[in-house]
């Protein structure tokens, strides 16, 4: 049958992107310890496509998803992006992988243990085969206002906030890792389950170690100034406020390369 897609276009206009999004596929995840755990992952596909070529194979992208298990590793996207462009005859591609992960975390006082999951975002793009990869996760942490327990009489007002960050490693930072260091940053970290003491601990936490957004991106900033492993980053605190009907948000940005 003719190939209608590799059939010459007259219009002399390349397209920068070309692919599937939003398909869902399973994913298996290792952690430090060489545990696998089983995800589901939403993907978003693309590659460049020359001014010549009417069309992609768009039914490439699916067929390698389904030919392999998609083990998520560092080394394992970014021979997953130079089989998509190999196989899909490009010079540039794009994969976006967003996917819910677990980590069992023990209660600081009752030592009861559940489940919290934090949204991860794989982000990897190769052009001439030079491959960048982006590792994003978005976690929750609890905040508490420096300004409202200096002037109030007690108590101060807090509020459960999202902190995420994405990294550029030149070593293997494994991704519970991560979220380890955002955690240590925050006024307290969260938990699933929480017995009466654990909650007497966490609040009674936040409140000794009150944080502005401002000190939450800097503090978070300066930890991963200190690492080795990681050459370039962003970290975006958003504080869902809870005396207001709006958030307050910080930003930084560092490539430690340059």
């Amino acid at each position: 049958m003719e190939d209608v897609q590799s059939s010459h276009d007259s219009r002399q206009i390349p397209i920068n992107r070309v692919g599937i999004k939003d398909i869902q596929h399973p994913v298996t995840v290792l952690d430090r310890d060489g545990h696998r755990s089983a995800s589901i992952a939403t993907l978003s596909m693309s590659v460049n496509l020359p001014h010549d070529q009417k069309g992609t194979h768009m039914s490439r992208f699916v067929q390698m998803l389904n030919e392999s298990e998609t083990q998520l590793s560092a080394k394992h996207f970014h021979k997953m992006l130079q089989d998509m462009v190999d196989r899909l005859e490009a010079q540039a591609g794009y994969i976006e992988m967003q996917f819910p992960f677990f980590v069992e975390k023990t209660a600081p006082v009752s030592g009861v243990k559940s489940l919290m999951d934090y949204q991860v975002n794989l982000i990897g793009q190769i052009e001439e085969g030079h491959v960048l990869s982006t590792l994003e996760v978005t976690v929750p942490v609890k905040s508490l206002c420096p300004c409202s327990k200096k002037i109030s009489d007690y108590g101060a007002h807090n509020q459960r906030s999202h902190i995420t960050v994405g990294v550029n490693c030149s070593a293997k930072l494994w991704l519970g890792e991560l979220i380890k260091m955002v955690e240590s940053q925050a006024s307290a970290e969260l938990f699933a389950i929480l017995k009466r003491p654990d909650e007497k601990y966490i609040t009674e936490r936040a409140y000794d170690n009150p944080k502005f957004v401002e000190d939450v991106v800097r503090d978070v900033a300066n930890t991963f100034d200190q690492s080795d492993k990681i050459t370039r980053y962003y970290v975006h605190a958003e504080n869902f406020e809870s005396i207001h009907n709006h958030s307050a948000f910080a930003i930084i940005e560092h490539d430690k390369t340059l």
